[in-house]
């Protein structure tokens, strides 16, 4: 069995129990084990362009308990991976940034010593697992239903930060995670749009206009439902869609899932089992639709 340190962050565990729940129970029917770190904080993104250092430090100290303990770092948000990642590199190349931080971290019976990874969940998926041991576990096969992948800012950049990156131009690692559900992975020109979860805290508005574009671009697509990977992103297209409705009075009604929940339904797992009751747009028909198949 596969063990990951289980990095949950501060978004999941407050605002996207969903994805949390659908993570878990995918992982442990393809025999993946997360471990729950009780002495994880945040990984420090927020602070990336206010205090780097402190950034640095944040993202270290998570790292040094993982090194610790012997074990790979898994999140599932992307913030999480990006700066996790970005941090070990940084730490693994420039000795006068490890010293520095160092250091400080001896004061807590630290010491960096680069000797983890760290992955985004669905990046593990693919790496590790594979599409063909994804497809061999499938049990209802998503024949006909048509998945428009979010990949996120995050998930992709900075390229450097991680390890065998993929095009952040033309990435394909959710699409072939999709198409490996028996689903078909739509090509779309929006693919790479940003959701506008990083304005949200400054000009909602704004945020809620950049989401809505991705809705404009799909609504003619036959699109049945987004698969995304990153919980920022669903507070704008899931949580947000309604907010949208209301505010810029555009209503787009798309099912919204995490890519687990999706895999998870694909695998025969329960939908209440996957968290599926927590989303906030409507999924059910799209529910009822995959139980008939």
């Amino acid at each position: 069995m596969n063990e990951y340190a289980y990095f949950a962050g501060c978004t999941m565990p407050v605002r996207n129990l969903n994805y949390d729940i659908s993570m878990r129970k995918v992982a442990e029917a393809l025999g993946i084990k997360l471990i729950d770190i009780p002495e994880f904080g945040c990984c420090g993104y927020p602070l990336g362009s206010l205090d780097y250092h402190t950034m640095l430090l944040l993202s270290a100290r998570n790292l040094c308990i993982a090194e610790e303990k012997g074990v790979e770092v898994v999140t599932g948000c992307t913030g999480c991976a990006g700066t996790l990642s970005k941090v070990n590199k940084a730490l693994k190349e420039h000795t006068d940034k490890r010293k520095k931080v160092n250091l400080e971290l001896s004061k807590l019976g630290h010491e960096f010593r680069g000797k983890t990874r760290v992955r985004h969940f669905a990046r593990m998926l693919y790496d590790d697992v594979g599409p063909d041991k994804i497809r061999a576990a499938i049990k209802k096969p998503l024949s006909g239903i048509n998945i428009a992948a979010h990949y996120g800012c995050h998930y992709l950049k900075p390229t450097e930060a991680f390890e065998n990156p993929e095009s952040a131009e033309r990435p394909h690692t959710l699409d072939n995670l999709i198409e490996a559900t028996g689903a078909t992975a739509m090509d779309y020109g929006a693919k790479l749009l940003c959701c506008g979860g990083d304005v949200l805290g400054i000009d909602e508005m704004t945020a809620l206009k950049m989401a809505r574009e991705k809705f404009r671009r799909l609504s003619d697509s036959g699109a049945d439902a987004m698969a995304l990977i990153c919980p920022f992103c669903a507070v704008m297209y899931d949580a947000g869609q309604k907010t949208i409705e209301v505010k810029l009075q555009e209503k787009f009604n798309l099912p919204v899932l995490y890519y687990p929940q999706l895999l998870g339904l694909a695998m025969g797992i329960d939908d209440k089992a996957l968290g599926l009751q927590l989303n906030r747009t409507r999924v059910k028909d799209l529910v009822d639709r995959i139980k008939k198949l």
